[in-house]
């Protein structure tokens, strides 16, 4: 019989709640604003017809008071009111890109930058084999060069994104340096 939240993503919500009204009794008044900042509070009217509402262009990993206030003129209905905690905005690079490979190097670039990115970790090493080095990278770069590198050898390169929240999610993709010139 309550006002509840359901397809919570990292901006978004939809809202239902039970029918007390009709298009002829009357409307809803929606308040909802970040629990931390009640001041930056929104406000709509929705139509007695309707029973939920997606909410939208909210802020991740933030917790809303939401008030659904029936105006009726008919009845009294006390506000019904519920708290929804959006996810955290948390992707994962959906792109490794090795290009410009060499013997001894190969430039990798990753989409998307996020701002929630703190910073890129390479992780790459020769395949098969277990020593692995590690290159930081800034959040606000998307690509980087790796050098130093052996020739005519497959690499296994993972690139982390840390976010703000600690949390990491990586992807990995393989790179082959080119043969060396002989004599090398």
């Amino acid at each position: 019989n309550q006002l509840h939240a359901t397809d919570i993503t990292s901006s978004s919500f939809r809202l239902l709640w039970p029918k007390l009204l009709s298009q002829e009794t009357g409307y809803y008044t929606l308040e909802y604003a970040p629990a931390a900042d009640l001041a930056r509070k929104r406000t709509l009217q929705v139509s007695g017809a309707h029973t939920s509402l997606v909410l939208g262009d909210l802020a991740p990993e933030t917790t809303y008071e939401v008030a659904l206030i029936p105006e009726s003129n008919v009845h009294y209905f006390p506000p019904q009111t519920t708290r929804v905690t959006t996810l955290a905005e948390e992707i994962s690079p959906v792109q490794v890109l090795i290009s410009e490979s060499g013997p001894r190097s190969f430039h990798v670039s990753w989409a998307p930058v996020l701002d929630s990115v703190v910073s890129y970790q390479l992780l790459y090493g020769p395949l098969p084999g277990n020593s692995v080095k590690v290159l930081e990278v800034d959040g606000r770069h998307n690509s980087t060069v790796v050098e130093h590198l052996a020739p005519n050898t497959t690499y296994l390169v993972t690139v982390t994104a840390v976010y703000r929240s600690g949390k990491e999610k990586s992807l990995s993709a393989k790179a082959c340096t080119q043969e060396g010139e002989r004599g090398e």
